[in-house]
């Protein structure tokens, strides 16, 4: 295969909390999104990318460090990066390009909103994370912006386009690319939509106004013989069962509204870098009460964790094709370092996915994985702690939750995940074969939290693992030193490479 072109000109675009199954292209054309849809047409588009974790601070670290959560530090929301954590922004900057984050970041271990501050690699310029945003209004306003959640309190307060921040992000973006001239970057645009309060002007607060989503079949999930923390979830939603709709007209006039908005920043790059390498994606989806659940946590099906990726880089991916193959979040920084024709280093826990970029035919990942630990350090939703890890091969999804219950699906065949495999002896071969891949990738990955008790499940309780002792370097990242053995002082010989 010849050597792609190289990306001199990025753009990560990425919204918060848009499944796959909110957007048109995706088999849902109730769901207005012209723009993403556009996208899809000029590029490729997965039709299975997962988050590698339903929740927004680590799913964000595993997208802007390669490396997943337990690696990065990041492992719950407001919790931050470790400090010796290299982003996707920094190793960037460091070879010359310039770097510019528009947007929601919530990485700094803060609060929702993030400091202001401007971390390494990114040009202070065009931070704007969404404290910047609210620190531009008194008060009043501050709370009036959290508070803009139907159609009466948006036609009440006169909101129109220029108050919110997706427009306001926009409009940076837009700046940046007016500016470029013929610098290399890279260039986020992080929108908080359609994440609560979902504000959004007219059209848009009317558009859905009316409109009832169809409830899927699983939304009637009994959960039986599913995980007790799933019922306990599903207990404080308090879902009527003879509910066959719903209406969140807010949330899906967002959705719609900041579609408009990706719409802009693609006319610009149309406009001022029409060659560059677009990729969009968004940090998770959410259940919309399927299995009775409401919002992300710690559930690995697909409303949360199958998220929408599409990329455009003309003349290297081919216009309209779709891969089929599972592909993840964890990928991203390693094909964005790839592309730029800089190293990939060791300790990114992710790998390049060019070549699937310019055949989709290639298949770039024999599974995915993902995890959870918990929602948040702050407060206690959806039960705090709970340890999840999880494999995808693209037909069977096996997840281990090490607290209660373990899960396996056939997707191909239940796609809705309501039969609970995990006891099957007729699938006790692929679900050992899962297992062992998710302990294998907790060893590969230095995960902080692997130990036998992920190994010694109710239907697996034979050991195959050695717990002895075993010691796992660092991988190098680029930057730091390597590390020293611990009983001779020297440069350790045994340091593990991807």
């Amino acid at each position: 295969m010849n050597k792609m072109q190289k990306a001199k000109k990025i753009v990560l675009i990425m919204t918060d909390t848009q499944g796959a199954n909110v957007v048109g292209c995706y088999g849902n054309p109730e769901m207005k999104t012209p723009n993403i849809d556009r996208l899809a047409g000029q590029g490729l588009m997965f039709e299975r990318a997962y988050t590698a974790s339903p929740v927004c601070g680590p799913a964000r670290a595993a997208i802007f460090t390669g490396s997943y959560p337990h690696t990065a530090g990041s492992w719950g929301n407001n919790i931050p990066l470790g400090l010796n954590i290299k982003t996707i922004g920094e190793r960037l900057s460091d070879n010359g390009f310039h770097t510019a984050y528009i947007g929601k970041w919530h990485l700094d271990g803060f609060d929702y909103f993030g400091t202001g501050n401007c971390p390494h690699g990114w040009d202070s310029k065009y931070w704007y994370d969404m404290r910047c945003f609210l620190e531009e209004y008194p008060e009043e306003v501050r709370q009036l912006s959290r508070n803009l959640d139907t159609p009466d309190k948006i036609h009440k307060h006169k909101i129109t386009e220029e108050f919110t921040y997706a427009h306001k992000c926009s409009n940076r973006a837009i700046d940046f690319l007016s500016k470029t001239d013929d610098e290399d970057f890279l260039m986020v645009v992080s929108y908080d939509e359609p994440h609560g309060p979902s504000t959004c002007p007219p059209p848009y607060c009317d558009m859905y106004e009316n409109y009832e989503y169809p409830l899927p079949e699983n939304a009637f999930d009994s959960l039986e013989n599913k995980p007790e923390h799933q019922m306990e979830w599903a207990a404080t939603v308090k879902h009527d069962p003879k509910q066959k709709f719903l209406n969140r007209s807010m949330y899906f006039g967002c959705n719609s509204y900041v579609d408009y908005e990706i719409g802009r920043v693609v006319d610009a790059i149309d406009k001022y870098a029409p060659d560059a390498l677009v990729i969009y994606t968004s940090d998770h989806g959410t259940p919309l009460l399927s299995h009775g659940l409401n919002s992300k946590g710690p559930a690995m099906y697909d409303e949360t964790t199958k998220i929408p990726l599409i990329v455009r880089w003309p003349g290297e991916t081919p216009e309209k094709s779709t891969c089929s193959f599972p592909v993840s979040h964890i990928d991203l920084t390693p094909t964005i370092l790839d592309a730029a024709y800089l190293n990939v280093p060791d300790f990114l826990e992710g790998k390049s996915m060019l070549n699937t970029f310019k055949n989709p035919e290639t298949k770039p990942n024999d599974a995915v994985f993902i995890e959870f630990n918990r929602y948040e350090v702050d407060h206690d939703s959806w039960g705090g702690f709970q340890p999840i890890r999880c494999a995808f091969d693209g037909k069977y999804k096996l997840v281990i939750n090490l607290h209660y219950t373990d899960e396996l699906y056939d997707l191909k065949n239940d796609p809705g995940e309501m039969k609970n495999l995990i006891n099957s002896e007729t699938h006790s071969v692929i679900r050992d074969f899962l297992h062992d891949k998710i302990l294998n990738w907790m060893a590969q990955t230095r995960d902080p939290f692997r130990g036998p008790v992920w190994e010694r499940r109710l239907w697996r309780k034979e050991l195959n693992q050695k717990w002895s002792g075993e010691t796992r370097q660092r991988p190098d990242d680029g930057y730091d030193p390597p590390p020293l053995d611990y009983s001779t002082g020297l440069e350790a010989e045994n340091r593990s490479s991807n």
